[in-house]
């Protein structure tokens, strides 16, 4: 019997200690959750870097994932549109972060000046190839891309916090340690990057993809408009010559892209204007993952951004 009590000692006590399997769609994500399992676990993450979560295609090694995760955590079926049948048959706690209450929500079209300056599929013949969206970035649909919020960032932060205490009680102090600092260094992140960016509020600048309403919200910024068209693709002459049009109007400006891959109407669209070409990047890239890897992506954002528009 003695033997049996401390076999069954030591299995709850492993038990208690064993590994939370997290699981999330994206990277910002996966960078959350490892600031708040620093220490005791390590999070995966579905796509690999470079890979769009609007059409990504899921593998047989990918559905396995899913199904053998303790917890998952994706933005939505507004941006990852290939999860919901897989997600659906889990068992398992599943969170879609955009459904958290205290999560700000955007709306394409809500800011009426950033719309009003939009290439918009409305406007130019679909034979132009113009605006061809992996996503639906129509007026009044949801803008997924909530992540680039740090106000967003404590929300998710806090729920996974809530469910890891819950699913490994054995390590409530440091889930709760771990929040309470990620929060803590959110709070001086917001500082510096507002500091980063306080003089270049006023220069204009355009994008390839609208990806970056929720940090321009936070930190006083916005973009001139938006070249909305698929990198695969190369929209009509008139488009293009339009295109260009607001680009002279406008003088020196920066286009931004998001890697890995540069859209190849970049280099038509502004070829012979004094224009600078770079590239903010929403997911992440390549940084390594650890407890800062979230501060380290929105903090590049700022620094890309006037890093560009503070050379014009």
């Amino acid at each position: 019997m003695a033997r049996f009590l401390a076999f069954f000692v030591a299995f709850i006590t492993f038990t208690a200690h064993a590994d939370v399997r997290v699981l999330t769609s994206i990277k910002p994500l996966q960078q959350i959750a490892a600031a708040i399992q620093d220490g005791v676990g390590s999070p995966d993450v579905l796509l690999p870097p470079g890979a769009s979560p609007h059409h990504y295609a899921l593998r047989p090694s990918d559905v396995r994932k899913v199904a053998n995760a303790d917890l998952l955590y994706w933005i939505g079926p507004d941006m990852e549109n290939f999860l919901p049948r897989v997600v659906g048959s889990r068992d398992k706690p599943t969170v879609a972060v955009m459904t958290l209450k205290g999560i700000r929500l955007r709306h394409f079209g809500e800011d009426s000046q950033s719309h009003a300056d939009h290439d918009d599929h409305d406007a130019h013949p679909a034979s132009d190839s113009a605006d061809e969206h992996d996503h639906d970035h129509r007026p009044g649909s949801v803008d997924a891309h909530l992540w680039l919020s740090t106000a967003n960032a404590r929300v998710i932060a806090a729920k996974m916090a809530s469910d890891l205490m819950r699913a490994d009680p054995a390590n409530i102090p440091r889930y709760q340690a771990n929040k309470k600092a990620f929060v803590e260094r959110l709070d001086a992140l917001d500082a510096r990057i507002k500091t980063r960016v306080a003089g270049i509020a006023d220069k204009p600048y355009f994008v390839f993809h609208e990806a970056f309403d929720y940090f321009e919200e936070a930190y006083g910024l916005k973009h001139t408009g938006v070249f909305s068209v698929a990198s695969e693709v190369q929209p009509g002459a008139q488009h293009v010559a339009a295109m260009r049009e607001r680009l002279q109007a406008v003088g020196k400006t920066c286009v931004f892209s998001e890697p890995p891959i540069r859209p190849r109407l970049a280099e038509t669209l502004t070829a012979g204007l004094p224009v600078r070409l770079a590239e903010l990047d929403a997911l992440g890239g390549t940084d390594p993952v650890d407890g800062h890897g979230y501060e380290r992506l929105l903090e590049k954002l700022g620094t890309d951004l006037a890093g560009c528009l503070e050379q014009l």
